[in-house]
């Protein structure tokens, strides 16, 4: 190949070029001149075959001729582009006159709602909020709590069980008791603990194997059944309304003594109320009770000095009762259409 060839090569490239008429032939056209199989590269081989002489005057032809078609597809190709461009431009105009579209804005779980709701409230009544972990000994989860191995009470609770002996998901989240009675180390306490809790249960409309507790508890002298009954008559009329009445009923739970159980009465101008509270008209919310001496000693406590109050409730089954929901799978399913009503 001689230097006259590469100028035969470069004006049928550019022949070939005007003949382009979108930005996909003129793409079809580099790839051909240029490509790994290109022409050019093609020509660039032959530079081997010229003679010594010859070799410079060919070189530079050939870097000419390369140079002056990658300016020529350049220019091309923006213009071919541009046409594009005001080709859309005109056939879909852009109507800037129009409304944007606000993005789909993100929320809160409403589990989550419901917990922030909680903790308000109780933080107006003087309540500090405590974390402890989901993960626990059996000597937190149960001994301490009153439980002693084999004790009957345990049945109440199925538990998962993990690999390393002793150690289970905490079944609720009572043993955070324990936890911030040391960490008071004989101070008064007054704290909600909030968190996850797990139980071997069959999935229902009702039950479910994960759930949310906030569990209460106050240590300190003098504290008495009264002051029990006032802080959740207190929360039950913010959270459900201010005329709502509280019922206690007798109940057990190991770690309580006496225990009790809460209801209120629900308004007789819901529909749903029959269905809540099966007829009675009263429906449970919490269970609670007065700190076990057993309980506060394993705390540090001196029980001869000191009592205190604890309860427990579902935020979750609080929740359903607010809205009239009836299945408890909701929360976990991620149903947008479930999640975007909160």
């Amino acid at each position: 190949m001689a230097t006259d060839d590469l100028r035969r090569l470069e004006a049928q490239a550019l022949e070939q070029l005007q003949q382009c008429s979108d930005e996909a032939a003129l793409r079809a056209w580099n790839t051909h001149y240029f490509g790994d199989n290109g022409l050019m590269k093609a020509a660039f081989g032959k530079l081997k075959e010229i003679p010594k002489e010859q070799k410079a005057a060919f070189g530079a032809e050939a870097n000419r001729v390369k140079a002056a078609l990658t300016e020529a597809y350049e220019k091309a190709l923006a213009a071919a582009k541009e046409r594009a461009l005001q080709i859309s431009l005109t056939t879909n105009p852009l109507d800037v006159t129009l409304p944007g579209r606000m993005p789909r804005r993100g929320r809160l779980h409403p589990a989550t709602q419901i917990l922030r709701q909680i903790y308000a409230i109780f933080a107006d009544l003087g309540f500090q909020i405590y974390r402890t972990r989901e993960v626990e000994t059996d000597a937190m989860n149960f001994e301490y709590l009153n439980m002693p191995a084999h004790h009957p009470a345990r049945d109440m609770w199925d538990t998962f069980f993990t690999t390393t002996p002793n150690v289970v998901l905490r079944t609720h989240t009572s043993p955070g008791q324990i936890h911030v009675m040391r960490a008071a180390a004989g101070r008064p306490i007054r704290v909600i603990l909030p968190g996850m809790c797990y139980r071997n249960e069959a999935i229902s409309t009702r039950s479910e194997i994960q759930f949310y507790q906030v569990e209460g508890l106050v240590v300190g002298e003098g504290v008495t059944m009264a002051d029990l009954k006032g802080t959740i008559t207190a929360f039950a009329r913010r959270m459900f309304g201010p005329d709502r009445q509280v019922r206690i009923r007798s109940s057990y739970f190991p770690f309580t003594e006496p225990s009790i159980e809460v209801d209120i009465d629900w308004p007789h101008d819901d529909p749903n109320r029959d269905r809540l509270t099966k007829g009675t008209g009263w429906l449970e919310i919490l269970g609670a009770g007065m700190v076990h001496p057993n309980v506060l000693r394993a705390g540090g406590y001196d029980p001869q000095k000191v009592t205190g109050f604890a309860f427990g409730m579902g935020p979750q089954r609080m929740l359903m009762l607010q809205h009239a929901i009836d299945d408890i799978r909701l929360f976990w399913q991620n149903d947008l259409r479930f999640l975007q009503q909160f």
